[in-house]
């Protein structure tokens, strides 16, 4: 009986396996809550630390224009250092003989703008001799100026030295009169724009030919320009601590959850860095999951997909000086979404978008499974399958593994190298490398043909994701996939599975389930997951938003 017993026992392999599928998670999910735990505590800011050592060139927010010429004009130049950029042009207002000068960057102002509306009036036109007697003190220069002289939609009145330079070296120019205490800022920053083109990212067959611009006003603009919408709503602030970026976050305030407004103007004040370059240092800073590879925020470069966000009950963050906006919350279907999907009959929408499901799945696994079942699984292939595979793999010197990673990272080098090259090389240079390459490694007996295959829809499979980052997201997880497959074989695929669902299950994007409307489950979502609806079925807005008006019809 006892020799019965011992027999049914498994074998201490079976036992290292098990042992092994109840470690590594456990080990994996202590690792990262401590990984992200000491990132966050590393960014906040204490209110015990000190604050950092001021430099002695920087110009104090106290030092005020006092409105004596010299003085002020000495500090302007001492302020503003050995930039080239900067002139000042000094003359004297005529009719009074007063002494004026403006400041401005060249390159960066509109010179036709400045001669014609600044200062033509004060050169040519200058105060009629009925007005001149009440030209003699501070308050009557500075109204007499803003309300008669001046031409300009924009004109704002400051008081300090350091909001001056600011002003100046983002490209407004500034007016210093003798007598008056503080200066004009007058116009705004004319840099050199490209003009709208469709966005190389986020290429459509049907849709919108334009994208977003380098210009923060021309994007803003864009969404004014879709529609008359009284409720769309841009809310601006400033980044940056040396070098100040605007930065606006759009919204529809009778659909968005006021909470999710507040939570996202918290996080952006909340940024502390020199000089957010890109977009992406944005996206960086507010997300939740910093060890998370899932991106909480989706970047696009599309106006359209903007609105549709806005109208769903989602805020944008755009940023001066970048095309990409940002999206917020986002979720995983988002990701696999295009805009193509709503333009299309809901048929051919909804079988498009159950592909990228599909390919997403296959970009993700298929290499794993192949490492799988060729090392320890064989006799779940079929016979004739596990024959030919056998058969073309005769005289391979490498484990499954090492094969498949000399394939992948050979793609992975010809897809960055395709992107660095210039535009009419890297297309051909991403086919033809990827043909030669494979058929000199099945010819030298590195790796098996049906290896190349299975590489080949891999790859081809990453190219249906419509968000790029989403892509890489994929094809670093397909790495990881690898290795679990080739350590635990099918145990290893399946564990790997489940702790990338586990991970998507918790992970949230600005307090929405990343995994929503599958976890938890809401049935009125699933109209816009796996299949998309017809437009006349889909009345809600996604409830995983909280909208203040659930109703896509008002």
């Amino acid at each position: 009986m006892w020799s019965v017993i011992v027999s049914h026992i498994p074998k201490w392999t079976l036992w290292v396996q098990a042992f092994l599928l109840v470690l590594v998670p456990i080990l994996f999910l202590v690792l990262t809550n401590w990984l992200r735990k000491s990132i966050n505590s590393s960014y906040s800011l204490k209110p015990s630390e000190p604050s950092p050592p001021k430099r002695e060139d920087s110009v104090s927010p106290q030092v005020l224009i006092t409105g004596l010429y010299e003085t002020d004009l000495t500090s302007v130049r001492k302020a503003i250092g050995n930039n080239a950029d900067v002139e000042i042009r000094e003359f004297t207002i005529r009719g009074t003989g007063t002494r004026a000068a403006i400041v401005f960057v060249d390159g960066l102002m509109d010179n036709d703008l400045m001669d014609t509306h600044l200062i033509k009036p004060l050169m040519l036109g200058g105060i009629p001799e009925a007005e001149q007697d009440n030209f003699n003190s501070s308050d009557s220069i500075k109204a007499y100026i803003s309300s008669q002289m001046l031409p300009v939609s924009e004109i704002k009145h400051i008081s300090g030295l350091l909001e001056l330079v600011q002003a100046v070296l983002a490209g407004t120019t500034g007016l210093l009169v003798d007598g008056m205490q503080g200066a004009f800022l007058v116009g705004s920053a004319k840099g050199k724009s490209r003009s709208l083109e469709e966005p190389l990212s986020e290429a459509l067959l049907r849709g919108p030919r334009i994208g977003f611009t380098e210009r923060l006003s021309d994007n803003t603009g864009m969404l004014r320009l879709h529609g008359k919408n009284e409720s769309l709503q841009l809310t601006r602030f400033e980044v940056g601590n040396r070098v100040k970026k605007d930065l606006v976050i759009a919204y529809m305030k009778d659909i968005a959850d006021p909470k999710l407004i507040d939570e996202v103007v918290t996080r952006i004040q909340k940024i502390e860095i020199d000089d957010p370059l890109e977009s992406g240092y944005i996206e960086q800073l507010v997300e939740e999951n910093t060890m998370s590879p899932f991106q909480q925020v989706q970047n696009t470069e599309r106006p359209d997909r903007v609105i549709g966000a806005l109208l769903e009950g989602r805020i944008a963050i755009l940023l001066d000086g970048t095309p990409f906006a940002l999206i917020v919350p986002v979720t995983f279907s988002m990701l696999l979404q295009s805009p193509e999907d709503y333009y299309e009959r809901w048929i051919s929408g909804s079988f498009v978008r159950l592909l990228r499901f599909l390919s997403a799945l296959l970009a993700l696994l298929a290499p794993a499974l192949y490492i799988s079942f060729i090392s320890f699984h064989p006799g779940l292939i079929p016979t004739k399958l596990a024959l030919t595979i056998i058969e073309t793999r005769q005289g391979v010197p490498f484990p499954s593994l090492i094969e498949a990673l000399i394939m992948e990272i050979a793609i992975e080098i010809l897809r960055e190298a395709g992107i660095r090259l210039p535009k009419p090389i890297g297309p051909a240079m991403g086919i033809v490398g990827g043909l030669i390459i494979g058929d000199a490694a099945v010819n030298a007996g590195i790796v098996s043909p049906f290896l190349v295959i299975v590489v080949a829809v891999t790859a081809i499979s990453s190219f249906t994701i419509p968000v790029y980052s989403a892509g890489i997201t994929l094809r670093v997880l397909r790495f990881t996939a690898m290795f679990f497959a080739a350590v635990l074989g099918l145990f290893g695929v399946v564990m790997f599975f489940l702790l990338l669902c586990s991970h998507l299950v918790r992970l949230k994007s600005f307090g929405v389930p990343y995994a929503s409307p599958m976890v938890p489950y809401g049935i009125s979502d699933l109209k816009d997951f796996f299949i998309r609806f017809p437009l006349k079925v889909m009345k809600k807005r996604p409830q995983m938003l909280k909208p203040n008006d659930p109703d896509r019809r008002n």
